[in-house]
């Protein structure tokens, strides 16, 4: 057999190779500009004229950004501000720390019913969130009129509610999370004369932290977005962004300029939120994939 046959193959491999490799490059930049391509768009539209939003002719070079002004005075958009920051940050705290909890205790303890009780906190998540929500309205009533206890329209039911929501999956990930931290490190720090919860705190916590803040921005970003039983539950007090953002929209008056506006104010939180614990989160959705 001829070397000349063997060597073009040869030659031809490592073509192949750079041919994928700029193939796959190709296709990633193509994903990421379709992802990033509704952001681009609602920036651009955010700083159009209501009328050069209505007739499609955009001026991209000389922007307004009158709409940024006038948004927060046309619906009180302050008002729904401060109740999303209250009422997700306050949810995401409980069910952050009650997920904490219950899910350290399934991966390092055995109970009576401690596998089903692991299978129906997923079981949960197959239920559709709507089926919940007449329940939910009437129990509402309920507290009020026996109990005097007023959770429509409030901050504490929205809370409640979210709370109660997001606990079930963020119980499900912090038991993956704590599960890939080894038991040696929690047994070295008892017999250095630790208690359960100094080993608890000194050892399991600062190795679950990326977890934690993956399982906290998780539950942050799924409430700030929640429409369903924000638009059910509340009335006047505790209506929170989405709320919003839809009553831009009215049956004789479109504000499109002072909604696209309004859409870039309400991603502030989320993308500084996302950046600001980028690398713990990449690492806590990462940590609990493979059990050490």
């Amino acid at each position: 057999m001829s070397a000349a046959p063997v060597a073009v193959r040869v030659l031809r491999r490592p073509l192949r190779r750079r041919l994928g490799g700029a193939g796959l490059t190709l296709l990633a930049y193509l994903a990421v500009a379709a992802l990033l391509a509704p952001i681009a768009w609602l920036i651009i539209a955010s700083v159009q004229s209501r009328l050069e939003l209505a007739t499609g002719e955009y001026d991209l070079l000389s922007g307004t950004f009158d709409a940024y002004r006038t948004m927060w005075d046309a619906v009180d958009f302050g008002r729904y501000f401060k109740n999303s920051l209250i009422i997700c940050s306050v949810a995401t705290l409980l069910a952050t720390s009650f997920a904490a909890s219950a899910g350290y205790a399934l991966s390092r303890y055995r109970f009576r019913g401690s596998g089903f009780f692991g299978v129906s906190v997923i079981g949960t998540q197959l239920i559709p969130g709507s089926i919940f929500l007449l329940p939910m309205f009437l129990g509402f009533v309920w507290f009020n009129q026996n109990v005097g206890l007023q959770l429509f329209d409030s901050y504490k039911g929205m809370i409640l509610v979210y709370t109660a929501f997001f606990t079930p999956v963020s119980i499900y990930l912090m038991q993956a999370y704590f599960a890939a931290i080894p038991r040696e490190l929690e047994e070295a720090a008892l017999v250095d004369g630790c208690t359960r919860l100094g080993a608890f705190v000194r050892v399991v916590l600062p190795n679950a932290a990326p977890g934690i803040v993956a399982t906290a921005v998780y539950a942050f970003l799924f409430a700030w977005d929640e429409l369903l039983f924000a638009s059910n539950l509340t009335q006047e007090h505790a209506e929170t962004i989405p709320i919003g953002i839809r009553n831009f929209i009215g049956n004789y008056n479109e504000n499109y300029d002072q909604l696209m506006a309004a859409g870039v104010v309400s991603t502030v939180p989320v993308m500084l939120a996302f950046f600001a614990t980028q690398r713990w989160l990449v690492r806590g959705l990462t940590s609990g994939a493979v059990k050490e």
